[in-house]
């Protein structure tokens, strides 16, 4: 009978150094101290976002530890013309004795650091608003081929959804994807960029709900042609305009803030809106449709009560900041006057569709005055004046 050898095994030994040993005043803490939260009592969504971003005017005691081909490091606050006070204040000095907080270092150290989302989004809340929204407008689809709702489309309405509601999923693709998406990297802190990413998320959801349901239609209804879309978005004069705009906003260079503002000031009160809730939503149900709706309706809400409310938070501090408020009212005020004609343009490209449809809906002059209502009362928001250009 033989024996097994014993092997030499380390032992183990605790030292102390292991993560969660050493004990101080906070250990027990249920909340961070390291940023003061915008409300008497922070946040959960303070807790997830705020400084996941870090930056060496605060807490990164190292400085940057990448950079690019150009020299620029990390987050640059050139990333955008716009300035938040305190950004010109030279990063703090670190050195021996600073214990990694840097000399003077105080909370926040620049205006950027003062955002908060209003919707207060994060990776949980985007998952479960946007779970709830494909299942809301799923079981309006499935109900409506249940009751075979869509055989009360007439002919005309059948085109109209496959050629040019089928064309807007081009243009929340564009957006979503090659806009917010893009710029989400560039911006100043986590909070700017969380809420940016999830503006694109909802850009990009509302896309596929509105290929998945152009699939559906393709099956249920008679003569729904499920690529009309494309020949509408490549070669369809109505949207070349539309088409034209939306893709020199994917062109904008190193410029975070003019990509938001654009496309969320200026773009989608005056050509969004203009042609989802003055044309679409308008005239659906004297079609026969009550489906299209509430597909269009979802991507409607994402962006009247979140994404433009996270624009306004964003933007107006900038307007009113203490340091270069009129820096960055120029700057904006640039940004309208370039915009501005160009978007007016794609919506007066859009106004034969207003003709299409059985059942007309308001007239195209109506529906383009309240446009430009409502992007009014959005300066107005903002601090800013309307620009000349509007009168056009």
């Amino acid at each position: 009978m033989t024996t097994a050898q014993e092997r030499s095994v380390p032992k183990v030994q605790f030292t102390d150094a292991e993560a969660g040993a050493k004990e101080f005043p906070d250990s027990n803490a249920r909340r961070y101290n390291y940023f003061s939260s915008q409300k008497r009592r922070q946040t959960h969504y303070e807790d997830v976002t705020v400084e996941v971003q870090p930056d060496p005017r605060h807490y990164l005691s190292q400085g940057w530890i990448y950079g690019f081909a150009d020299g620029s490091r990390g987050y640059p606050l050139t990333w955008t013309k716009l300035k938040a006070w305190g950004v010109d204040e030279p990063e703090p000095v670190r050195g021996v004795g600073t214990g990694g907080g840097g000399k003077d270092l105080v909370w926040p150290a620049h205006g950027w650091h003062e955002f908060r989302d209003p919707n207060e989004e994060w990776e949980m809340t985007l998952y479960r608003y946007g779970a709830n929204v494909v299942r809301q407008v799923n079981q309006n689809i499935d109900n409506a081929r249940e009751v075979k709702a869509f055989e009360q489309w007439n002919p005309n309405w059948v085109h109209f959804v496959a050629a040019h509601v089928g064309a807007w999923m081009h243009v929340e693709h564009v957006l979503g994807l090659y806009v917010f998406s893009h710029a989400n990297r560039s911006g100043p802190t986590n909070m700017h960029n969380t809420a940016i990413a999830v503006n694109g998320m909802h850009k990009i959801r509302f896309a596929q709900d509105l290929a998945l349901y152009n699939l559906t239609l393709t099956e249920e209804v008679d003569g729904f042609d499920g690529t009309a879309h494309l020949d509408a978005w490549n070669s369809d004069p109505i949207w070349q305009t539309t088409r034209r705009v939306v893709e020199g906003l994917t062109a904008i260079e190193d410029d975070w803030g003019e990509s938001v503002f654009a496309a969320n000031i200026v773009f989608e009160p005056l050509v969004g809106e203009l042609f989802r809730s003055g044309l679409v939503q308008q005239c659906a149900a004297g079609n026969g449709d009550y489906v299209t709706p509430t597909v269009v309706g979802a991507g409607e809400f994402d962006y009247a009560r979140r994404d433009l409310r996270m624009s306004i938070a964003l933007f107006e501090p900038r307007v009113s900041d203490r340091e270069f408020a009129e820096h960055n009212k120029e700057i904006m005020n640039g940004w309208l006057a370039k915009w501005v004609p160009q978007c007016l343009e794609a919506a007066r490209a859009l106004q034969p569709l207003w003709s299409q449809p059985d059942f007309k809906p308001p007239r195209f002059e109506d529906a383009l005055d309240r446009a430009k209502n409502r992007f009014t009362g959005i300066l107005s928001e903002l601090g800013l004046e309307a620009p000349k250009e509007l009168n056009q």
